[in-house]
């Protein structure tokens, strides 16, 4: 049988594989799909409509993967534990708490850099990530969930969005649950516009606590395929009535 061969998108106008043709798993980089060429927002595009995105570290060429399988938290599953229930229900009721969205995000996406992911030293989000996904927010795809207390930034997550499709990041809190709440409403929003996954990359026993479950890498390609294909959201704003998603009854 030949050998595993890596796709290299150095030239500008190369084309990125489809997610199928990544490394397997019984390669040293199960999931990887190409590598080389530069985080720009039309890559971006390209990578996340075929269910890729960067993943790299300061001295590495960019990498792309898509791993199999895939975590994702489907919206309708969203486990809501009765702490965290009670936390929300606190959180509603208490003036100077407030969700926003795209108000602070490169605030959020700095702090989100500082926060390293389980198993991991550094940051994967290097600053040429933190540039190219900035100007993706001002562009209108990457957004920051964000929780307000007092008036200050206490945590928040950030990801992108496609038609009806959502990319989640990265999270950061600085007090107690605030990154927590953060998810809660953003699964608020996804209920109220239509979005039925939320892309979590990686499996994480944290995520799986909300709910949160691997499919195959097939499953996810071709449900990214449809929901990218949707209408984009085009009112970005949290409305508090959102929470009666989760804090009906």
């Amino acid at each position: 049988m030949a050998a595993a061969r890596l796709t290299w998108v150095d030239t500008p106008g190369t084309p990125l594989p489809p997610a199928s043709q990544a490394l397997g798993p019984d390669t040293e980089a199960p999931g990887l799909v190409a590598a080389g060429g530069e985080v720009t927002t039309a890559r971006l595009e390209e990578a996340y409509r075929l269910g890729i995105f960067p993943w790299y570290s300061t001295g590495q060429p960019v990498l792309w993967w898509s791993l199999d399988p895939r975590m994702v938290l489907p919206v309708a599953g969203f486990r809501l534990s009765q702490s965290l229930k009670k936390t929300l229900r606190r959180f509603v009721r208490t003036p100077g708490c407030a969700i926003r969205i795209d108000s602070a995000f490169e605030a959020v996406i700095a702090a989100c850099a500082g926060t390293p992911r389980a198993g991991q030293d550094g940051t994967w989000i290097v600053p040429e990530m933190q540039a190219a996904y900035t100007a993706w927010h001002r562009a209108g795809r990457a957004h920051s969930i964000e929780t307000w207390i007092d008036g200050q930034l206490a945590g928040g997550l950030y990801g992108v969005g496609i038609g009806r499709m959502f990319y989640g990041e990265s999270m950061f809190a600085h007090r107690t649950d605030a990154s927590k709440i953060a998810l809660c409403a953003l699964v608020c929003f996804a209920r109220s516009h239509g979005i039925a996954l939320i892309d979590c990359q990686q499996n994480t026993q944290h995520l799986a606590s909300f709910g949160a479950r691997e499919i195959p890498r097939d499953d996810f390609v071709a449900h990214v395929a449809r929901a990218t294909a949707e209408p984009d959201i085009g009112d970005w704003t949290y409305d508090a009535a959102m929470w009666s998603q989760l804090l009906s009854g």
